[in-house]
């Protein structure tokens, strides 16, 4: 029998990391179709985490600078895996292929129908950035904000079951007092964290590598 055709997905991870790059491709994989392959470019330059600003006009830059390799690749789809969703507009300029956001698939998820959502993560620095992003996703008026950890974001995500702990608590404090419905957390790097966490929390979950995924699939119309 003929082999199914393949369908090739990049997830291209903004920051430096190659072992987050990796396990960010093995949670992403099982909610792909057998059909569609998915492979992982990582930065070539710029912050192992982004915790700013400044990390994330780096990461832009870097993401902008693996352009050429993925036209020359022939990828039919390509999801940015930070959720500040560095260079997304420009990729998409860029290239002739479907180019996806952790931010903007986790917000379509968490606002569906309206309803109001929050995102929990461990970058203070970038809270003004998720709160453009949700505004520029047309999710402004169903936006409660961003919580963040406390302590030091690089020391907490070398510590899983800290990290889990701490999320898990904030989680918990927003859903009663924000009374929100859906919670992102937000970070391609707390993906096994949010993975964790589901079931727990008394709100939503959104995960945002799943959401992307699903939602890059959708666009290459391959059935799921």
């Amino acid at each position: 029998m003929p082999s199914r055709p393949q369908h090739r997905l990049v997830l291209v991870n903004p920051n430096t990391d190659p072992a987050v790059t990796e396990t960010m491709l093995s949670i992403a994989r099982p909610y792909l179709p057998a059909d569609v392959l998915l492979e992982g470019v990582t930065a070539p330059f710029g912050s192992p985490l982004i915790l700013d600003p400044a990390a994330l006009d780096t990461a832009s830059r870097a993401v902008l600078a693996l352009a050429p390799g993925l036209r020359r690749a022939g990828c039919e789809g390509v999801v940015v895996a930070a959720f500040g969703d560095p260079a997304l507009d420009e990729l998409r300029i860029s290239l002739d292929c479907p180019v996806t956001g952790l931010a903007e698939a986790a917000m379509a998820r968490a606002a569906l129908g309206g309803q109001r959502f929050c995102v929990v993560t461990t970058t203070p620095g970038l809270a003004t950035a998720i709160a453009a992003a949700a505004d520029r996703y047309g999710h402004g008026s169903a936006f409660a904000g961003t919580f963040c950890t406390t302590g030091d974001p690089v020391a907490l995500m070398r510590d899983a079951p800290r990290l889990e702990d701490a999320l898990y608590r904030l989680c918990e404090t927003v859903a009663a007092r924000e009374q929100v419905k859906a919670i992102v957390i937000g970070g391609g790097p707390l993906a096994g964290a949010a993975r964790a966490l589901a079931g727990r929390v008394p709100a939503l979950l959104v995960e945002p590598i799943r959401e992307a995924m699903l939602m890059a699939v959708a666009r290459l119309a391959v059935p799921a």
